[in-house]
Formats: C-alpha cells, sequence, structure tokens
C-alpha cells in the first residue's frame, strides 16, 4: 500500500517554508531535492517513528 504524507520544512540556504511529499511505504530515505525559492539543492532525510508518522531532516548539500 502506498502512502504519502505532506511535511513542512525550511530551506536550509534561505529559510522559506517548503512542503515535502513523503513515501512512508519506504522506512528510510535519502534523496535531494532542489528548493522552489532559491532552487539550491536540499538534502533530505526521512525515516518513519513507531508509530508510522514520517521524521524529516533537511540539509545543505555540502554540510
Amino acid at each position: 500500500m502506498l502512502t504519502e504524507e505532506q511535511v513542512d520544512a525550511y530551506c536550509p540556504y534561505c529559510g522559506e517554508p517548503i512542503l515535502l511529499l513523503v513515501d512512508c511505504s519506504v522506512e528510510r530515505q535519502e534523496y535531494i531535492e532542489d528548493c522552489e525559492v532559491c532552487c539550491r539543492p536540499i538534502v533530505v532525510e526521512t525515516s518513519l517513528s513507531e508509530e508510522g508518522e514520517p521524521l524529516v531532516w533537511v540539509r545543505a548539500e555540502n554540510e
């Protein structure tokens, strides 16, 4: 079953709010997504809590 949830985060470069769509059928993920405002690459890491809720961390690409 494919489950996706929207998660709010902030760009680590410009600080603008961004909306991420997290695939909750995958326990852990890491991918790069460009900020819609400043176009810089953001590393997005996700995992699931014990309750199945998405946990998201964002950071600049070269940190």
